[in-house]
């Protein structure tokens, strides 16, 4: 039996989970954008919520398991609570246009640094600006 090489559109058919590298990848990218969130100064606001929560290191083992399932990899967020409704996820959080627009900053900026592809980078920031649009619940807080 003769094998058709692989097809162009075999990027298409796999998961942004294994576009971007899997688990590892997946790890780097949070760790990266949590040092983001940490350092930045124009990220304070952002940092101050996740302080309000749990806590950086909370907020970087759940960003990774949530994202996990989120790009179609393992769905470890679901297995540990349940869901993966990120609404409920955030319910306790005031979420401002300002945080939203830090956090896809943030995101853009660590997809830069880890060197995804320009389409790639696309897709996935088409992705998260839709859930992070959804997450908004309060007026700009610094208003």
């Amino acid at each position: 039996m003769i094998e058709k090489p692989p097809s162009k559109n075999t990027a298409m058919r796999q998961s942004l989970y294994t576009q971007l590298g899997g688990e590892l990848a997946i790890k780097q990218m949070v760790k990266k954008f949590y040092d983001k969130v940490e350092s930045k100064p124009e990220a304070e606001p952002l940092l101050r919520l996740h302080l309000r929560g749990n806590g950086m290191a909370h907020s970087r083992l759940e960003q990774f398991h949530f994202l996990s399932g989120f790009l179609g990899g393992p769905k470890l967020y679901a297995e540990i609570h349940g869901h993966s409704n990120v609404k409920t996820m955030h319910a306790h959080v005031d979420v401002d246009a300002q945080s939203k627009d830090i956090w896809l900053q943030c995101m853009s900026e660590t997809l830069d640094e880890i060197g995804v592809e320009a389409n790639l980078k696309q897709t996935l920031m088409s992705n998260f600006t839709i859930v992070a649009e959804q997450l908004v619940n309060r007026p700009n807080l610094s208003s």
